[in-house]
């Protein structure tokens, strides 16, 4: 894997880091060993990035990380959480200073440090990013000390482009995959010209680049791909990015003709992310030790041709874009 810096941030990552959301809930049942087997898989394989938040499992995420990394000793990776989805209701009015400062608070203990690497608003409503005391609030917790950094992790183009405008946010994560494109049309642009970190999440679409899905998979009820189909819980570009299920399916089929002979096709829709230099993680994620080193192994694969490219932006353009490119 490639290491470089962390936007304007002294940090430097791979550019495969772990995303634990599924070590931390709502992707139907992965236990607590799984969870901790696949997080020393990752670091054992030499990702140094981690990302989390505190309503992954309420909390069980952030504390199998600090388990983790206590029971490893030596360098840190860096670890991303985010803040904000403890609200409820889950509105503007409630991203202040004290309740982000509180939920910091927790995440510090969950973790067990003493400031968090970078903490990110996790998906606002797109009416926070209009509100600079939000933004204010945040610099002022990171001269106290409690953060290191922070960014927004966001569902919109238009909301990335809305956080980078502001000059203390360091990172937009966004979802981009095969399947959402948009993104490289403008933001990566303006985020390269800003030095903002990219951090690239749902890279597989919710398992359907996997090439392992099919029409007779079953999910467990809690697993997101099975209650969240259609938004019912949060954004339904979360689940499968956002693509009609069968539509997702005929795509697979077109995308596996690409994928290079010895080659998985995760692996293959990894690296497809990570030929784009304005990617600075992705962050897939895994429910075992044998996810979390395929994840890795994606990074040694040879850079796609630009054929191969084209071929994908074809597909996109043909089946996928129609349902989700100016969704999002």
């Amino acid at each position: 894997m490639r290491h470089h810096a962390f936007g304007r941030t002294p940090f430097i990552v791979t550019d495969v880091g772990f995303g634990a959301w599924q070590i931390g809930g709502a992707w139907g049942d992965v236990s607590e060993a799984d969870g901790r087997a696949a997080l020393n898989a990752a670091l054992d394989a030499g990702m140094t990035f981690i990302d989390t938040a505190d309503v992954y499992g309420d909390g069980r995420s952030e504390k199998i990380i600090a388990d983790v990394l206590k029971a490893r000793g030596g360098e840190r990776p860096m670890v991303a959480t985010k803040a904000g989805r403890r609200l409820s209701p889950h509105v503007a009015d409630g991203y202040t200073k004290a309740n982000l400062e509180g939920f910091i608070d927790r995440s510090l203990k969950n973790l067990g440090v003493e400031s968090l690497d970078l903490v990110q608003l996790h998906c606002p409503p797109t009416e926070v990013l209009y509100r600079p005391e939000v933004f204010a609030g945040l610099d002022e917790l990171q001269k106290a000390g409690k953060i290191k950094g922070y960014g927004v992790s966001v569902e919109k183009v238009e909301e990335a482009l809305k956080a980078i405008e502001y000059p203390g946010v360091l990172s937009i994560q966004i979802i981009y995959n095969i399947f959402r494109q948009r993104p490289d049309h403008l933001f990566f642009k303006e985020a390269k010209r800003k030095n903002v970190a990219v951090i690239a999440r749902v890279p597989l679409a919710s398992g359907l680049l996997s090439g392992k899905i099919t029409r007779d998979t079953q999910f467990a009820s809690d697993d997101h791909r099975n209650f969240n189909r259609h938004g019912e819980a949060f954004d339904v570009g979360e689940t499968f990015a956002g693509v009609p299920f069968d539509v997702g399916l005929q795509a697979v089929e077109e995308v596996r003709k690409l994928v290079p002979a010895g080659a998985s096709m995760a692996a293959f829709a990894l690296r497809w992310i990570l030929m784009n230099e304005a990617v600075t993680v992705v962050i897939p994620g895994a429910r075992n030790a044998e996810q979390a080193k395929a994840n890795a192994a994606a990074a040694g694969l040879a850079p796609l041709s630009a054929d191969v490219m084209a071929a994908t932006r074809e597909i996109y353009e043909r089946l996928i874009a129609p349902h989700v490119h100016h969704r999002w």
